[in-house]
């Protein structure tokens, strides 16, 4: 049925990424108004080019969704800045006039064994997918209020419930997410403010692909029940049902979407 998000104002961090950008794609056709986030520079695709790699896709992504009777615009946002964070929140209320839905979709992957991580890995990952989930709570939550509720939706992982044998500095930050979800649900829900996560299992998109070597990809198919990855889109309406008002009765919640990874 469209028009799930009809006029719902809805900011998403690292859309210029497979999963930010459908979510962006789907959301608009839902009758969303996006405010697609990303580093304006990339420092893993182009550490040399302001208006490359992720950034540039954002900008493509905002044009495509325009073209197609929708309404979007990009801004820059290093989701570790609390300043930026306050730029971008400022700067919706300022275009749509309000903010709805936040989906703290931004994060990275860091594939290796415990004893491979290094002090500056483990304060990457952490400020990106810890710290920033963080400090777009904080920033987006006063402007919910403003319009009397909202909807957040913070990006997990399965591998913030279940052991993977590796990755303990990326897990350790996806395990953080869930509880600060639970956390923050329990602060807001008097101000009609929902939080929520959303755990994705092995979904082909282009972190995954830059992040896991490819000699490992077919074991790691081999442990899903579905045996197949799963695709951007079936992340992407599982963030449209929490960002609607469907998921009206939900707060504090895991959305597990996996392929059945997480069964066994």
């Amino acid at each position: 049925m469209a028009g799930r998000l009809e006029n719902k104002v809805i900011i998403i961090t690292g859309a210029g990424g497979g999963l930010g950008s459908e979510q962006a794609r789907l959301m608009a056709k839902e009758g969303a108004k996006i405010v697609a986030t990303n580093l304006k520079q990339d420092p893993i695709i182009a550490p040399d080019q302001a208006e490359d790699g992720l950034w540039k896709n954002t900008l493509s992504l905002v044009d495509e969704i325009n073209q197609n009777g929708g309404e979007a615009i990009a801004l820059p946002l290093d989701v570790t800045q609390d300043q930026d964070w306050i730029n971008a929140v400022n700067e919706t209320e300022k275009h749509f006039g309000r903010l709805d839905v936040l989906s703290n979709n931004a994060g990275i992957y860091y594939h290796a064994g415990l004893l491979d991580h290094t002090i500056e890995k483990f304060h990457q990952i952490v400020n990106i997918n810890q710290l920033g989930i963080l400090l777009g709570m904080k920033t987006a939550i006063p402007a919910m209020k403003r319009v009397g509720g909202g909807s957040i939706i913070n990006f997990a992982s399965i591998y913030g419930i279940a052991g993977a044998g590796s990755s303990t500095a990326y897990q350790g930050t996806k395990g953080a997410v869930r509880l600060m979800t639970k956390s923050a649900a329990m602060e807001f829900v008097g101000d009609n403010i929902r939080v929520n996560a959303i755990c994705p299992g092995m979904f082909d998109t282009n972190l995954f692909e830059s992040s896991v070597p490819k000699e490992e990809w077919q074991p790691l198919v081999s442990m899903v029940p579905m045996q197949r990855f799963g695709k951007p889109h079936e992340i992407a309406y599982g963030a449209i049902f929490l960002a609607s008002d469907e998921s009206s009765f939900m707060t504090g919640s895991d959305l597990v979407i996996d392929g059945g990874y997480t069964c066994p």
